[in-house]
């Protein structure tokens, strides 16, 4: 079987620096890299070979989270037991397969399951059904725990780069103990949906960067193998689901996509908030064609005025314009009619309750969508519509779910100011476009009643200046947690890491948790780069989930994973 092949890098360089000799970053450890052959579990009555609880730095700062489980099918290891009784001695068994994968060519398949950048614990006892799937397939399956933004204490800072940096560790791990371990860690893939695919998104497009060296340094991460050779931490492949990534620009496009067409909440008229809402919005369509984004024809990709609204016109329109419709066409492709469409309640303990509504025909889901305004045509002949308005699909389909600001909060109570938090309970801004709006029409928003000194672009500036335990300020850990650094031109990054190859993108096309555009920007930015391999869909009738246009999300990305290790 072909394997993946690693990575797409620059010129094949490894960014990693240099380390000490024993491929530590640091010369006094407390823990081994070295991997414990003689201390595997057994699953007898799965087959299944497990050792839970190993630190995978040397000096790590939160050995909580900092170790990872493996779980490996039982025909790649051979083994004898132990006088305990309980532990076994196992050595990689090449030969062994399970399906099309051998001891040596077993891909390795890591979670990255942080939503809203959380911490992932790690795995603290074994549980079969848990994994079950994956090693039924073969797969390698590798559960690290990963600090975030609710991990932090009094003494230590868990915000980011540190999750993305414990993911990198826990890769390197594995690549210093390659020898001992069955699999292929050429093969590495990462999966994970929100934040989770945020995160496996910004690890798969950073592989390598210098932007993580230090941290790593910090934690005593492996940087080179017994031989003195550099180690990797770039990954083979990324399916991430729903990516809630690009913050830097989130706050503008959010407006620019969704915000515009609001007039309720922090968007009422007379409000500072609608005010600044308008003003993101306006700032969005300069940072985008900043990007020179290009489609398959290498056409640029660029927002123009427009009679009404903000930008709503030029070939970044059109593109967008294309995927919602390509969207909607494949559910009528994909589903039959009557087709019931089900909403969600509000929140456990909210009282709130969903509620479901049965459409008999195509033209009455057609109807549906136009109820108030005409925004979809239906060609019947055909089973295919054409879309012909952002405004019209966002007002019927995915209004704005946020406040304005929805990312870096003007008071700083976003998710994602905990995200870049310096400490417990210090939430921080981190998003440069962000402050230069609020700096630019600052007098005009100190003229509303509702405004306070405190949203001001000087609190941006007081955070931006500070500086995290490993030295490094806010522009430093925002860029190396935005994954257009590293893949577009417009950044200092652009090919300065080592990039997956392959990735899987899939999205909930409703979800009101970010704009459409975060994943196209992603998939216009890979195909830019010149990855050849992204599997990208728009899943309509989804929302902020492990979307999916068919079938069930794990068995897809399993079959996924297959097909890529056929190439």
């Amino acid at each position: 079987m072909a394997a993946f092949g690693i990575v797409e890098g620059a010129a094949g360089a490894a960014f990693a620096g240099t380390s000490s000799s024993d491929g530590l970053a640091s010369s006094s450890s407390a823990y081994s890299l070295e991997f414990d052959s003689t201390a595997w579990s057994y699953d007898a009555a799965n087959d299944v070979y497990y050792q839970t609880g190993k630190v995978y730095v040397a000096n790590p700062a939160a050995t909580d989270y900092e170790n990872l489980s493996i779980y490996v099918p039982g025909a790649y290891l051979t083994a004898t037991a132990n006088s305990d009784g309980t532990t076994y001695t196992a050595t990689v068994n090449p030969k062994g397969t399970v399906g099309d994968y051998s001891g040596r060519t077993a891909p390795i398949v890591i979670p990255v399951n942080t939503p809203g950048y959380a911490a992932q614990k790690p795995a603290t006892s074994y549980s079969y059904g848990s994994v079950s799937h994956y090693l039924e397939a073969g797969l390698i399956y590798v559960w690290p725990g990963l600090r975030g933004r609710d991990g932090s204490t009094s003494t230590r800072s868990d915000a980011a780069p540190w999750g993305v940096t414990d993911l990198k560790a826990a890769v390197r791990f594995l690549r210093y103990n390659r020898s001992v371990l069955p699999g292929s860690t050429d093969d590495i893939v990462l999966f994970g949906m929100s934040g989770g695919g945020a995160q496996d998104t910004v690890a798969g497009a950073s592989g390598d960067s210098p932007l993580f060296e230090p941290y790593l340094r910090t934690i005593g991460a492996a940087m080179e193998d017994a031989e003195g050779r550099p180690l990797s931490d770039a990954v083979a492949g990324v399916m991430a689901w729903c990516p809630i990534t690009s913050l830097h620009e989130a706050n503008l496009s959010y407006e620019w996509n969704m915000g515009q067409f609001a007039s309720t909440g922090t968007r009422a008229s007379g409000t500072w908030t609608s005010a600044y809402s308008a003003d993101l919005a306006k700032a969005w369509p300069k940072y985008l064609n900043r990007l020179g984004l290009r489609d398959g024809h290498g056409r640029r990709l660029e927002l123009t005025e427009s009679s009404s609204g903000v930008h709503l016109a030029g070939s970044y329109y059109d593109y967008l314009i294309e995927v919602i419709t390509t969207s909607l066409n494949h559910f009528l492709s994909d589903n039959t009619f009557p087709y019931t469409v089900t909403t969600m309640g509000g929140p456990p303990g909210s009282g709130q309750t969903g509620s479901s509504t049965t459409y008999e025909t195509v033209g009455d889901y057609i109807a549906y969508l136009n109820a108030d305004s005409t925004w979809v045509t239906y060609d019947s002949t055909t089973n295919t519509v054409t879309v012909s308005s952002l405004e019209g699909f966002v007002k019927s389909q995915k209004t704005a779910s946020k406040p304005v600001g929805a990312f870096d909060g003007y008071s700083r109570e976003q998710t994602e100011n905990n995200v870049f938090a310096m400490g417990l309970d210090a939430p921080s801004h981190f998003a440069p476009l962000t402050r230069d709006v609020i700096k630019a029409n600052e007098t005009t928003y100190a003229t509303y009643s509702d405004w306070e000194s405190g949203y001001g672009a000087s609190e941006y500036d007081t955070d931006f200046a500070r500086k995290d335990s490993v030295g490094k300020d806010m522009a430093w850990r925002a860029d190396a947690y935005n994954p257009l650094y590293f893949l577009s031109p417009a950044f200092d990054g652009y090919r300065r890491s080592r990039v997956a190859r392959h990735w899987r993108i899939r999205t909930g096309i409703m979800q009101g948790d970010t704009a459409n555009t975060t994943e196209i920007n992603l998939l216009l930015a890979l195909q830019n780069y010149g990855i050849r391999d992204v599997d990208f869909a728009t899943v309509w009738a989804q929302g902020h989930t492990e979307a999916e246009r068919t079938g069930d999300p794990t068995t897809n990305f399993i079959s996924w994973v297959g097909s890529v290790a056929k190439r």
